[in-house]
């Protein structure tokens, strides 16, 4: 028989420590439930996502998290079949409204995927800029500057600065990934999505995008998800952890500051997953 779900928001002693501007919000989920053809596969999900800082989302697989990930730009939407109820709110504007646009909602919301997928046949350079094309700044005369700017705030630019002109695929792994995170800053986000970015990696690759994701949300709101649960106590503020029930459907179960949640879960499914007794 399915548990009930326990959703734990932050409380007020969770956050004592935090700046008063840190309690506002980037994007917030509203009954947020999506379906892949007649298959229900997340339900009802109500998440805060907080400016700036990092979110990761937690939870064996088949549980959503990557689903519930995609929706968050209308990524999910795309897959033939696919749809989406409830809200997803950006700056309190809902993204799903019918006069909001999905392409502007993807560059203000980017995505980095678990495989890196640099177009084999762009340079480094085109590589960086594609997302412009779409939005018609590639002709901008600062497009030099920006690619500059992408590069270095990756730790990739000292790396490639003497090939641009090669091609993305011509790179390792790591930096690949490298190269698409930068792609994604390009287009000048506000809150970069990343599924499960370094499961591809090795664990050289992993602690520079680790310390990469630390630096970037300095700037961005960035949502990550990952099998790896020390990854998740490595470099998220917050945690939200998911679990599919005996009808195989998606729900949070618990969120919270990162620290309370591995250290003094609420819910006896989240303490079973942290410890390892399933999943």
């Amino acid at each position: 028989m399915q548990q009930p779900v326990t959703r734990v928001e932050p409380s007020a002693d969770d956050t004592v420590s935090e700046p008063p501007e840190s309690l506002a919000l980037a994007l917030r989920t509203e009954g947020l439930s999506a379906w892949y053809g007649s298959h229900l596969a997340i339900r009802d999900i109500n998440l805060n996502v907080r400016p700036n800082q990092v979110t990761a989302m937690i939870g064996p697989s088949g549980c959503g998290k990557s689903t519930a990930l995609r929706c968050l730009n209308r990524m999910h939407e795309v897959i033939r079949g696919a749809r989406v109820a409830g809200r997803v709110l950006l700056d309190e504007q809902d993204i799903y409204a019918p006069d909001v646009d999905p392409v502007r909602v993807r560059q203000r919301i980017g995505m980095v995927f678990q495989k890196p997928n640099p177009f084999p046949m762009m340079s480094i350079y085109d590589n960086v800029i594609a997302g412009l094309k779409l939005t018609g700044e590639s002709k901008h005369a600062a497009l030099g500057e920006r690619v500059e700017r992408c590069l270095r705030a990756v730790a990739l630019w000292d790396e490639v600065k003497d090939k641009l002109r090669q091609s993305g695929a011509s790179l390792s792994g790591g930096q690949q990934q490298r190269l698409c995170i930068a792609r994604a800053l390009a287009v000048e986000p506000e809150v970069v999505l990343m599924d499960e970015p370094c499961s591809a990696l090795d664990p050289i690759a992993t602690y520079k995008i680790e310390e990469l994701v630390d630096e970037l949300k300095e700037r961005y709101t960035i949502v990550i998800v990952t099998h790896n649960m020390q990854q998740a106590s490595r470099v998220s503020d917050y945690t939200a952890f998911f679990l599919a029930g005996d009808d195989r459907v998606g729900e949070l179960v618990e969120y919270g500051p990162t620290q309370r949640l591995f250290t003094n879960p609420q819910d006896k499914r989240t303490e079973d997953y942290i410890t390892g007794r399933f999943g």
